[in-house]
């Protein structure tokens, strides 16, 4: 897991063959006044989605992991809260992993918590369980899909 400014975008391109691209792309849209949705940049390969979603208790976050994706998350309208654990730490599978959405939840609770603000980002692995959209009301954020 990476947390960082979008300022600092530049140190992470070498990480993956379309960091580059997806930091570009992220920097060059207005986000906030953006239509909610799905962007492909590179196929399946690169998209990003925006998206109104509602907050959610510390609580009643599920952890989650994907296998084939990596994702770049951005809070747009206010800051968001995330919960991180280890994916080698993950014992309670809430369900089977779903290979079609590349996803699997899990009732174990996070090890840590970070908050990002609007201008930050955050990198989640393959090996992060990471649990979004931790905080109150609604927001508007931004996860970059980006196949490993």
């Amino acid at each position: 897991m990476i947390l960082d400014s979008l300022k600092n975008a530049e140190m992470y391109y070498a990480q993956h063959p379309l960091f580059k691209e997806a930091f570009e792309y992220i920097k060059s849209v207005d986000f906030l006044h953006a239509e909610p949705g799905k962007t492909e940049l590179k196929g399946k390969d690169l998209f990003i989605i925006v998206s109104d979603s509602e907050m959610k208790a510390e609580g009643d976050a599920k952890i989650e992991i994907h296998n084939k994706y990596i994702d770049i998350q951005l809070p747009v309208s206010k800051a968001e809260t995330y919960g991180w654990i280890s994916r080698s730490s993950l014992k309670e599978e809430k369900a089977p992993f779903d290979e079609e959405r590349d996803i699997q939840f899990f009732e174990d609770k996070a090890t840590s918590v970070i908050t990002a603000v609007p201008g930050d980002f955050v990198i989640f692995f393959p090996s992060d369980g990471h649990a979004p959209c931790i905080g109150e009301g609604k927001i508007r954020k931004v996860v970059v899909k980006i196949r490993i």
